[in-house]
């Protein structure tokens, strides 16, 4: 039963899978709203453009019904004056076609925003196979698909039949009317056939857009396996990623190694700990740690500081504050410097006395490190 809840699906599309459907094109649509903006936009284009459009036309119907002897009997001057009429047709409508264009373009935009998708643009085959296009004929989609056509027909061809049997009476008298009546009389019978149009295809499309929504999102619901796959992709695998994080961590011990040679003193508790400091008077404020480590690293420490002649102090208190108080490439806490200062005095006098002879220096006693800085300090 678990694996059967684990294949279905039942999760929520991630914005990773919504940006992968998004660059394959894969975006909600609807047919009827696209629609529905066209005509309302061609509806709104003929009720501000009407007055012109209407004179334009006139303009073209008496030219066009006009008589002239010189044109009936010229064929290059009658395909001239009907390339005329043609362009002067054309530059009218132009202005309504570019904000239909406009339209058309933005709808699907309006609702699944801006896409430009090469992939949608590629050849596939799989939509050839005639079995699949069977399958998707009768599938829930091309079902719901087919109610939306046939109710789409139903709602248009009822508002078409109501508006012309409400003015036939009229349609019929403008045959007798004069054009320059006849043409606006005309215009408004379409505009007022055409809002009722757009009255049923508003309904459609309040029913479609939301079905498209919830379709569109269905359809890439993801099953449990493949959120906890696509989590891992994200964040890695952490079988990897702990292997990553081991060689960060060896790279860093190498590094600081590198630098135990350049310290000027390693201080130790003989046992645990190993910090390496190093001060330069022109380039530093306070003394750096350069290295540190416990257990294995610490002898590591201490044997590289041997092997390269850097002086050891054994100073318990100080080398654990150091450890626990400071990190790599960091100067010494104000809280330690005091303490710091006698143990790099000391190292002073003794590279001093290793130089020159003579009486050796005094191994620091007890150092002035504050208890609350000893973590192994008694309670």
């Amino acid at each position: 039963m678990a694996e059967d809840s684990d294949l279905e699906k039942t999760e929520q599309a991630s914005a990773r899978r919504l940006e992968q459907a998004r660059e394959e094109g894969q975006v909600p649509q609807s047919r009827e709203l696209s629609t529905f903006l066209v005509l309302i936009t061609g509806v709104s284009g003929l009720w501000l453009m009407g007055d012109w459009i209407g004179e334009r036309v006139l303009g073209m119907l008496r030219h066009g019904f006009r008589f002239e002897r010189a044109v009936a009997f010229d064929p290059q001057l009658m395909l001239k004056d009907f390339g005329d009429l043609f362009t002067q047709a054309l530059l009218t409508m132009l202005p309504l076609f570019g904000v239909l264009m406009v339209a058309a373009v933005g709808a699907p935009i309006l609702l699944g925003g801006f896409v430009f998708s090469p992939k949608a643009l590629g050849l596939k085959l799989d939509r050839m196979d005639p079995l699949k296009g069977i399958g998707r004929m009768f599938s829930l989609h091309g079902f719901a698909e087919m109610l939306k056509s046939l109710l789409k027909a139903a709602v248009v061809g009822g508002i078409g039949v109501f508006a012309v049997w409400r003015e036939h009476e009229h349609i019929f008298a403008l045959t007798s009317e004069a054009v320059e009546s006849a043409v606006p009389d005309f215009l408004q019978a379409v505009l007022f056939s055409a809002l009722l149009i757009i009255m049923g295809l508003a309904l459609l499309a309040l029913i479609d857009v939301p079905f498209q929504l919830w379709q569109y999102h269905k359809r890439l619901r993801m099953t449990k396996e493949e959120v906890k796959r696509e989590g891992k992709e994200q964040e890695g695998d952490p079988h990897v990623k702990g292997r990553i994080r081991s060689m960060q961590r060896e790279m860093a011990r190498r590094r600081m190694m590198a630098e135990v040679p350049k310290a000027d003193v390693v201080v130790t508790n003989p046992t645990h700990f190993s910090v390496a400091l190093k001060y330069d008077a022109q380039k530093m404020g306070a003394p750096v740690v350069v290295a540190k480590g416990r257990g294995e690293i610490a002898l590591k420490i201490r044997e590289l500081a041997k092997e390269h002649k850097v002086p050891l102090l054994e100073a318990p208190p100080l080398a654990r504050a150091l450890y626990k108080h400071c990190e790599l490439e960091q100067a010494v806490p104000g809280a330690l410097y005091t303490a710091v200062a006698e143990v790099m005095a000391y190292v002073y006098q003794l590279n001093r006395w290793m130089a020159g002879g003579g009486l050796p220096p005094a191994v620091p006693g007890k150092l002035p490190v504050p208890e609350d800085m000893d973590p192994g300090a008694p309670a």
